[in-house]
């Protein structure tokens, strides 16, 4: 079996990826970190609609938990696969550069950055030995147009999405393609925060975007109708460009 793995899938954007990728019939592995009520809920979502989905609890951020967790899936699976990749783990830790402390910065390059190379090499071999795979890096609007108070998150949305362009070219010969997402203000729990009365008046659509339009995104991505996509950011922003 294809099983599609979503780093984050516990809620917000994350957790509508994982309901999107079920409906479309993959079994799905919900990655997550602390929240386990917030992925047994999404898993229980899941199987609510028919749909198969397992938990697999790791710190993306963490090479030896990464490692230990999807080493354990593939020796208890044997015949399967994980032929889909949405990295889309991430964290916020704002603050303007001149106060920002040095684990503000490094929690959250490692998060988002490191915790795609970290999942992603793991995954990669198999993916090119099948020679069909789908790899989709949830960046931002912050890693396009850089935000004040974000320099940490920027960076690493940045670096994420040339990370993918570069992998893009490593991998397409085998079928294998690597996009990127870049969600502009939607509405979860990272942006629960925002002042989004003054933030709406700069987006031309007038509103925040909602996780399933994201996740609608993902699922056509990660289809076979995408196969000719590759390297390619796409931004979900309601008209709101850098």
């Amino acid at each position: 079996m294809k099983y599609a793995l979503v780093t984050g899938g516990s809620r917000g954007i994350g957790r509508a990826i994982c309901l999107q990728l079920a409906a479309m019939q993959y079994p799905i592995l919900i990655n997550y970190r602390s929240n386990h009520e917030a992925a047994i809920d999404t898993r229980l979502q899941i199987e609510s609609k028919g749909g198969k989905a397992e938990l697999l609890s790791f710190d993306a951020a963490d090479p030896h938990s990464a490692d230990d967790a999807i080493g354990h899936w593939q020796d208890t699976h044997e015949g399967d696969s994980i032929a889909i990749l949405v990295n889309n783990a991430g964290i916020r830790m704002d603050s303007m550069m001149v106060f920002m402390q040095n684990e503000q910065w490094h929690k959250v390059v490692d998060t988002t950055l490191n915790g795609f190379f970290y999942v992603t090499r793991r995954l990669l071999k198999d993916m090119l030995t099948s020679r069909w795979g789908r790899i989709i890096n949830i960046a931002s609007l912050s890693g396009l147009k850089g935000l004040p108070g974000q320099t940490n998150y920027s960076a690493a949305k940045a670096a994420l999405i040339g990370a993918s362009k570069a992998l893009a070219l490593e991998v397409a010969a085998r079928k294998v393609t690597v996009n990127v997402i870049a969600p502009g203000f939607i509405e979860t729990d990272m942006t629960r925060d925002l002042d989004e009365k003054q933030l709406k008046q700069m987006i031309p659509a007038g509103r925040f975007g909602q996780p399933e339009e994201v996740a609608a995104l993902a699922g056509f991505l990660a289809s076979n109708e995408a196969a000719y996509i590759t390297g390619e950011v796409i931004s979900v922003n309601g008209g709101l460009y850098t």
